[in-house]
């Protein structure tokens, strides 16, 4: 997922799993590539947030299309990849991507537009299925908490399921928050979970969005309503895969020094967008805003949000455990405590702390 609106989920869905997985894809001639390429660069010089960019990278899809560049993608799929790669080739933006999804309905009375009840009723439908975004939530040896969040979905339907899980792993000495998978999601929502990590009453300014539309700029705060704060480190995991809202939010945990990002540098995608149709049943996802931070007065675009601890993604869960249980030993005045933590800390550090046991105790 990226950062969009609800609307937009059934493109977003189309392009995590292609709908014709079982089946051959419909075949595509040139003239219905013409017509998806012209499509495409109307939406591009209407939407697209930065509108000079947009008519060079239009200008050069209708040149490579003139020139027969997709004459070999004959089926919707191939196609469709071959222009989603021309289009973040062209426009240098890794929120660009096409897809054939005949279903794609866009929103009807403009972006900021509520879903219709049949389009919340399907989300819902969705979001449940993929257990609100959350992966995994869990209690790691040395009382270090766990939970990793796939995406953000609209905090309407994951507020819940989100404070319910940091209240799960409120008594932990520190947490992990893993963001390696995280593809994005809504803005509301990063805020919203960043709001329970800062005490009751801290307000914090955490990103803005710029929307070439009405040119407004719409303002992203912690919630007030935020019932379960967590005051404990905080230690955030991050891949070349964290991307769009997954970098937002360990973006906003940096810039606000709130967590330790522990992982490789993201995606480098900070430009909302929205879905819109294109012709033949072909939709793009196509950026119409711009992030800036109230902090650094910029964001990650192309640059990627570069975490304070360095290590390979699949390293990241093991660094960030020991290093929360360094932190632990270093404040430790008990002996006893700080022997068993140098035992778990080494145990970590070489892979190798016991499964678990499933023999009964010994009487």
């Amino acid at each position: 997922m990226t950062l969009a609106k609800p609307l937009t989920l059934a493109l977003l869905l189309a392009l995590a799993a292609p709908a014709f997985a079982q089946q051959a894809p419909p075949p595509i001639d040139a003239r219905a590539q013409r017509a998806v390429v012209e499509a495409l660069a109307r939406q591009l010089t209407t939407n697209y947030v930065f509108p000079d960019v947009a008519t060079k990278v239009a200008a050069e899809l209708k040149a490579r299309d003139a020139r027969g560049a997709y004459a070999k993608a004959t089926d919707v799929q191939t196609f469709a990849r071959a222009l989603g790669d021309d289009l973040r080739t062209a426009g240098h933006d890794l929120h660009f991507n096409v897809a054939y999804d005949p279903d794609f309905r866009a929103a009807p009375s403009g972006p900021h537009a509520p879903p219709s009840r049949e389009d919340a009723e399907r989300m819902r439908r969705d979001v449940e299925r993929h257990t609100y975004g959350i992966d995994s939530v869990r209690r790691l040896e040395g009382n270090v908490g766990y939970m990793e969040l796939r995406a953000f979905a609209p905090a309407a339907y994951v507020a819940d399921a989100i404070t319910a899980s940091i209240k799960l792993l409120a008594g932990t000495d520190a947490l992990i928050l893993d963001l390696r998978r995280n593809g994005g999601g809504e803005p509301e929502t990063v805020a919203y979970l960043l709001s329970h990590f800062f005490p009751e009453g801290d307000s914090r300014h955490l990103n803005d969005i710029y929307s070439r539309a009405d040119g407004s700029t719409r303002q992203y705060w912690t919630s007030p309503s935020v019932g379960v704060h967590y005051d404990k480190p905080v230690y955030v995991l991050t891949s070349r895969r964290t991307f769009s809202g997954g970098e937002e939010a360990a973006y906003d945990f940096q810039t606000q020094q709130r967590a330790t990002l522990v992982g490789e540098i993201t995606g480098g995608g900070a430009n909302p967008g929205e879905g819109y149709p294109l012709a033949h049943g072909f939709a793009a996802f196509i950026p119409n805003g711009r992030s800036i931070n109230p902090v650094t007065k910029a964001n990650w675009e192309h640059t990627g949000v570069k975490p304070n601890i360095a290590v390979p993604a699949a390293d990241a869960q093991k660094v960030a455990h020991a290093a929360a249980l360094k932190a632990r030993l270093a404040a430790s005045k008990d002996a006893e405590e700080q022997g068993e933590l140098k035992e778990l800390i080494a145990a970590v550090e070489a892979d190798t702390l016991p499964p678990p046991n499933y023999a009964p105790p010994r009487r």
